[in-house]
């Protein structure tokens, strides 16, 4: 097995690289920007061949949704572009690529978890994208797996979770939207649930729901970060969508069922607020 991890600068691309390194060590390169470009589809193209990689996990992705409405040439390069030269590259010598979307794939309209199997209806520029990548890489390699996942947080880089940690500290009083549901997600998690796949004896291709369990709203999350975290000099108020206006639209209601992954991978979905409690205890324990 010799595997390539792509976005390794961000979170996800990050806690792959501690999980691998622990459990799979040596066999697996790295890559960022710095390294590789994806959207240069013949250096990409070079370097997969060169390598003769056997897996690919795609962890790069435009991520900023409110600046992808109006940078969309730069999110469509790196959410379509770069996934179809990695799919090219991987077709050529039979990598097999795993691939993480998102739950903006779907509106938000529906009213109980969504499966792999239901209608996608982007309501953003980044989730428009996001599809565009899933189905050029179901036509180009069509053994490819998906792992669609949702409200990502881990100790690195800029994250929900950080943000709201930090706002705590300097202000009294914060606004959160309440009627926005999902289900808040540990990298870590994730990281762990893509090396059981890669581990596994079964390659399934396919798209996959993957998230922590429970559900809860932006404002349910910021309240337990700042209980979990020991923030009590900040009153967190709830406000609807309509009072925070942003650039990109939300799915009002994004969560997803998990049910596939689990049964085909044996993979664990531990409740939100367990992993939540795991990331803030490491954020503290950074700053000791």
């Amino acid at each position: 097995m010799k595997i390539l991890v792509t976005g390794c600068n961000g979170q996800l691309g990050k806690e792959m690289r501690t999980i691998l390194e622990e459990k799979l060590p040596g066999k697996t390169t790295y890559t960022d920007i710095e390294q590789l470009d994806l959207t240069d589809a013949e250096a990409v193209k070079t370097f997969v061949i060169d390598n003769e990689f056997s897996h690919i996990v795609n962890c790069a992705a435009y991520t900023a949704v409110d600046r992808a409405e109006e940078d969309k040439a730069l999110c469509s390069k790196i959410n379509v572009d770069a996934v179809c030269n990695l799919a090219n590259a991987a077709s050529a010598i039979g990598a097999k690529i795993l691939h993480v979307s998102t739950d903006y794939v779907f509106d938000g309209k529906a009213f109980r978890p969504y499966l792999e199997s239901d209608k996608v209806n982007p309501v953003s520029q980044y989730g428009t994208t996001k599809r565009q990548g899933e189905t050029a890489l179901i036509a180009l390699a069509p053994d490819s797996i998906i792992v669609r996942t949702a409200w990502l947080y881990s100790p690195y880089g800029n994250n929900f979770v950080k943000t709201m940690l930090r706002l705590g500290k300097e202000r009294d009083e914060l606004k959160v939207v309440s009627d926005q549901i999902g289900t808040p997600t540990y990298a870590a998690d994730l990281a762990t649930a893509i090396y059981k796949i890669l581990i596994s004896h079964q390659w399934v291709p396919g798209i996959y729901h993957y998230t922590n369990s429970g559900v809860a709203s932006w404002y349910d999350f910021t309240k337990a970060i700042h209980r979990i975290s020991g923030i009590t000099g900040c009153n967190v108020k709830p406000i609807p969508t309509e009072d925070y206006p942003t650039a990109a639209v939300r799915p009002s209601y994004s969560v997803l069922n998990t049910s596939k992954i689990k049964a085909t991978f044996s993979v664990e979905t531990p409740y939100w607020m367990d992993s939540l409690e795991k990331c803030i205890e490491i954020l503290n324990n950074s700053k000791n």
